[in-house]
């Protein structure tokens, strides 16, 4: 397992089916342009793209694997086979939604499986609230990212990004954090690092170019 490094940028590399860039090869180049940016690390969506960019290049992955199911929620590797999958492609960390939304199985035993079977392998706890961490903090794992504030029915009316989140997490946890969710410039990745966090992920500030173009044109309107 790769150590995330700390006061860094980690840029997320994702593209859904819909979007223009969908694609394992088109990803792989994405984080290789991010690591010639200066990139310490990548978050990377499916088995598919964490193997293609694992081909590429030598940082530290976070790994993930989105699915909407029929009744739930929680959508980012809500499922051991989903976490299992992740890490076998190469990641070096699988980011498991842990909001208190309903869910297809427990938290605790996604858990403790992965540390069983994955031992040398880590775990990113992504979370909406300082409630949401307190329900996984005796969890234990390795990183908890703000990911998921924003998106859930609770904290839907949160300032984005939500840095002040940062600040309060980094107040009761002794777990190191990832500051992700809506992050656009520099200047708001600095300001998450004096709240506390860890190290700071963007995504589609970086690497969807239908997102980005869409900002400019609303702040040239």
């Amino acid at each position: 397992m790769k150590n995330l490094k700390e006061n860094s940028l980690i840029v997320s590399c994702q593209a859904l089916a819909d979007e223009p860039l969908h694609g394992s090869e088109i990803m792989a180049k994405m984080a290789l342009a991010a690591k010639r940016g200066g990139a310490s690390g990548v978050r990377a969506n499916s088995p598919e793209d964490i193997k293609a960019i694992k081909n590429k290049i030598e940082l530290p992955i976070i790994g993930l694997w989105k699915n909407k199911l029929i009744n739930y929620e929680v959508y980012i590797t809500s499922k051991y086979q989903h976490a299992k999958a992740v890490l076998k492609a190469g990641a070096d960390y699988v980011a498991i939604d842990c909001t208190d939304r309903r869910r297809p199985e427990p938290l605790s035993e996604i858990f403790n499986k992965l540390r069983t079977k994955f031992p040398d392998k880590g775990i990113v706890a992504d979370i909406s609230s300082t409630e949401d961490f307190k329900d996984i903090e005796e969890l234990a794992p390795d990183y908890i990212s703000t990911t998921l504030s924003g998106y859930t029915e609770k904290t839907q009316n949160r300032t984005r990004p939500d840095i002040d989140l940062v600040e309060k997490l980094n107040m009761i946890s002794n777990i190191p954090i990832l500051a992700e969710g809506n992050y656009k410039n520099g200047k708001q990745a600095k300001k998450a690092l004096k709240a506390g966090a860890y190290a700071v992920v963007i995504g589609a500030a970086i690497t969807r170019p239908q997102v980005i173009t869409a900002h400019i044109i609303e702040n040239m309107n």
